[in-house]
């Protein structure tokens, strides 16, 4: 087969057996940073962000906004960013962006409050974690006075919406806490005409970063004890500082890789308040950790024990994000675990190569545990089985998205031999400096380019490219 030397993908190659050892910091939170860009569109005052990662999903919302109007001044290396919309340029957004995240179709909410000009969004993108529908968000801005159309353009779509005559707060009902849908209504409700309250609102605490960044910003807004959130709107701005709280995903996931690897991690920037579910989980199996001022140590504290049942739910419940690394986790421990994912119906399919590595993992597309969720009467598998202690062995292995990237860097970390993760702009979406930050922690790992044939280019192109 021919080689083109011409293309060139990297991949980390992951010596396993060694145990995690030493001090991380955990970045700024790449679902909180996002969403507080698309947020700054909201006015023509300038922002400053603090703690700002240098992750692929900030580097494409970035471009986003500055097709919007946005000017970016981004220093990298301190992690501070100042941004400032004076007026927008255009309110489309181009279709080259719909595969890149989840940021475009949030656009619509903070387009809709800017302006009053019609505007056009490209069908969303992401993770593969199924069809993750937008019709929350839709129902949600139509009952705020928008008119939103769905048309085919190209390949894919786009939504056409537009406010002629803005928009009108009112009450609103999320059937499910979607969070996405959440921030959505909240964005295009800042400026809305009178008050609209938010039910069933979703609580993350990405969310409430939000709602305190509108509070600076200039907006009238609350969140009350039972998932309601209440906007009086405004036209009034200020200009805002503000530091992006830590990534709890990422602090989750070096404290899992630590004790799977029967290591020790001092993860600075981990927030206890952030992380109850999570740390209850890690007690149960049998890890160990010890909550300090400014982070969270975490360590292997004898053998880890399984027989538990894990239930992903909105928060406050146990994210869904941290669920991919807590099964490899599990491989570890001794005993039969059952895992039942609700939020996303096709979170699963990392597991196959988990299997390939020497993983018990059985699924299922019944609910296994608690209770019945969303997709009971659906054939998605949305639960598992899984059984430890097994050992893992290296391999090739492609990384499919964000999520199931963690998951399978932690299974190399701890498998007896070498691997090679190809895929790395899905795992670089959300993990700054990852094969630094390994190597930190004692890991011998490097980050290296190979040639790719021209048959393979392709496919290749299709799955690691993020489009800017």
């Amino acid at each position: 087969m021919q080689v083109s030397s011409e293309k060139n993908i990297e991949v980390l190659k992951i010596v396993g057996g060694n145990p995690l050892q030493g001090h991380v910091k955990a970045a700024g939170a790449k679902n909180a940073i996002t969403k507080l860009l698309v947020a700054s569109l909201l006015s023509d005052k300038r922002c400053t962000f603090y703690n700002v990662p240098n992750i692929g999903d900030v580097e494409v919302t970035v471009a986003l906004c500055e097709e919007i109007g946005m000017e970016v001044d981004w220093d990298k290396e301190a992690g501070v960013m100042q941004v400032v919309t004076k007026e927008l340029r255009t309110s489309y957004v181009p279709q080259r962006f719909s595969g890149s995240n989840r940021i475009p179709i949030l656009m619509m909410g903070a387009l809709l409050s800017r302006t009053n000009e019609e505007i056009i969004i490209p069908t969303v993108g992401g993770c593969r974690l199924g069809p993750r529908p937008v019709n929350f968000h839709m129902v949600a801005l139509e009952k705020l006075g928008a008119s939103i159309e769905f048309r085919k353009m190209k390949r894919e779509g786009a939504y056409f919406a537009h406010a002629h005559d803005g928009l009108k707060g009112t009450l609103i009902e999320l059937p499910f806490p979607s969070m996405g849908a959440t921030e959505n209504t909240i964005l295009a409700a800042v400026t809305a005409r009178g008050t609209t309250v938010i039910k069933n609102a979703a609580i993350e605490p990405e969310v409430v970063e939000l709602i305190l960044f509108l509070q600076k910003l200039g907006a009238n807004i609350f969140l009350d004890v039972d998932r309601t959130i209440q906007i009086h709107g405004t036209r009034r701005f200020y200009e805002v500082e503000h530091t992006v709280i830590p990534d709890r995903i990422e602090a989750a996931s070096w404290g899992m890789a630590a004790i799977a690897s029967k290591g020790r991690v001092f993860v600075e920037g981990a927030q206890h308040q952030n992380m109850l579910t999570f740390l209850n989980k890690i007690r149960e199996v049998g890890g160990g950790f010890d909550v300090k001022n400014d982070g969270i140590e975490f360590y292997y504290d004898g053998p880890l024990q399984g027989g538990i049942h894990l239930e992903t739910d909105v928060h406050p419940g146990f994210m869904t994000d941290w669920q991919q690394p807590f099964v490899v986790l599990l491989t570890q421990a001794s005993g039969t675990s059952v895992v039942h994912e609700t939020v996303y119906e096709n979170r699963f399919g990392y597991t196959e190569t988990l299997v390939k590595m020497g993983a018990d993992i059985t699924l299922f597309r019944q609910c296994l545990g608690g209770k019945e969720c969303r997709f009971s009467s659906q054939s998605y598998a949305h639960s598992l089985i899984v059984n430890g202690p097994t050992s893992l062995s290296g391999r090739e292995v492609t990384i499919p998205d964000l999520r199931a990237g963690f998951a399978y860097v932690m299974g190399a970390v701890i498998a007896k031999d070498t691997s090679v993760l190809s895929g790395l702009p899905f795992i670089d979406r959300g993990y700054e400096n990852l094969d630094q930050k390994l190597q930190g922690l004692g890991v011998d790992v490097t980050r290296i380019k190979i040639p790719v044939t021209k048959e393979e280019v392709p496919s290749l192109d299709e799955e690691l490219a993020i489009q800017i």
